[in-house]
């Protein structure tokens, strides 16, 4: 009985996609072949089609793939279909008899979702959600995160040029092109937004004699970077504190950087962020804000990687379009000095780490267990993809206060000596 409700499965399968560029092979041996080259997917139990019945799209088909119940030959060439491969519009009469056939082989039993999902209650972009999602992400482990990081630990967008090949060298480009853009001069203060593990104050100190203090959400993580800071020899002017950006205070600060946590801001509460960035700051000094933006899309922007990501990577994080991010600095009252795209620079960045978690993944696994191990694996590739495919990019916008010194007296080489770097092909020329 069950192989002929396969064979029928499959024959709607094969009905609905003539042109596929996958297999797909099911659990009791029958096979739907490609039509040209392609991966193939393994379907291990009927309880992959359950999840695909109860969230159809990429949610249902992460679930299947995050439980083990589906399996895939080359995780690279499936993802490098998003974005590029179009299934032909199934006719009403055809979605009818395929959802049927998955009905009669699936059945109508709920199938419970995998247990590295997080769906966070309570108001969003609260200070206690926004602590719960940021940790869900960044607390699986630190060790887990050194598995595929360089060195510094740094987590986001390295800056692979003039020859940089180690991801190491790129990580450190990138960590001293944002102290260049800053102007940080010795004796000055710098606060990091979301600081990770701490390898921008730790540079910055070490590089620039300057004071620092970082903060992030993440208990774990905020106790590697004092460590860190302890062991580099600058932990007496690096500051590390588990803290909310709404809960700063009265301190201001000569620069203020923020890489990768503007995402995690919220589409409503962008122009807040910005106000409190703002009211950080000291009358002369820069802010740096580095983060994913759509190129394409609605203005209003949406979860990052869409629903598998907003429930396995990155629960509640937005991505937003650049000109939002821009219109919330100006209504703060800073004023941009230098916009650059980095994105090509973030897909080979993704594609070092997840070379790198391959290298592990026996380790990986002991410490994150067989489902975060494979959101991992997916989630890198996927942000890849997204990159390389023009969906999204990644900007640094340089800001201060309004400039008020006559443009003779300043140069603009000389104010904002970043620009005159390469700026990565598709990227705006600021």
């Amino acid at each position: 009985m069950d192989g002929r409700r396969t064979e029928a499965f499959r024959a709607e399968l094969e009905r609905a996609l003539p042109d596929r560029p996958f297999a797909i092979e099911f659990w009791d041996g029958g096979r739907l072949e490609s039509t040209r080259p392609g991966p193939t997917l393994t379907i291990r139990s009927p309880g992959a089609i359950g999840h695909a019945l109860r969230a159809p799209g990429e949610l249902g088909l992460g679930r299947a793939y995050v439980c083990g119940d589906i399996d895939v030959d080359d995780l690279d060439a499936l993802v490098a279909l998003l974005g590029r491969w179009h299934p032909p519009p199934i006719s009403l009469a055809g979605r009818v008899r395929l959802l049927s056939s998955a009905v009669r082989l699936a059945g109508i039993r709920p199938v419970a979702p995998p247990a590295a999902e997080l769906r966070p209650r309570g108001a969003t972009h609260s200070r206690g959600r926004d602590a719960k999602a940021v940790r869900h992400h960044y607390d699986v482990s630190n060790e887990f995160f050194a598995l595929f990081l360089d060195e510094s630990m740094t987590y986001s967008c390295a800056l692979f040029e003039g020859g940089t090949q180690t991801l190491e060298d790129a990580q450190q480009a990138k960590l001293e092109l944002i102290c260049s853009k800053l102007e940080l001069e010795p004796g000055q203060r710098l606060l990091d937004i979301g600081c990770g593990w701490g390898s921008l104050p730790i540079h910055a100190a070490l590089h620039h004699d300057v004071s620092a203090l970082g903060i992030t959400l993440s208990e774990p993580q905020a106790r590697l970077a004092a460590e860190r800071a302890d062991a580099a020899g600058v932990g007496d002017r690096v500051e590390i504190r588990v803290m909310d950006y709404r809960d700063l205070g009265a301190e201001r600060f000569d620069a203020i950087a923020s890489v990768g946590m503007v995402e995690h801001v919220g589409v409503k509460r962008i122009d807040e962020y910005a106000s409190h960035v703002a009211a950080a700051l000291k009358p002369h000094g820069r802010v740096l804000n580095h983060g994913i933006a759509y190129v394409r899309g609605d203005p209003r922007g949406g979860h990052v990687g869409g629903e598998f990501s907003n429930r396995y990577v990155f629960p509640d994080a937005e991505v937003q379009n650049l000109s939002r991010m821009l219109r919330a600095f100006e209504l703060a009252g800073l004023e941009t000095l230098h916009v650059e795209n980095l994105h090509t620079d973030y897909a080979e960045t993704l594609r070092h780490w997840a070379t790198r978690l391959d290298e592990h993944l026996e380790e990986a696994e002991a410490l994150a267990g067989s489902e975060r191990l494979r959101v991992w694996r997916l989630y890198l590739r996927a942000a890849r993809n997204g990159f390389e495919t023009g969906q999204t990019a990644v900007f640094q916008m340089l800001c201060s206060a309004p400039l008020r010194e006559p443009a003779s007296l300043q140069p603009t080489g000389a104010r904002h000596p970043a620009a005159r770097r390469r700026v990565p092909a598709g990227s705006p020329s600021s």
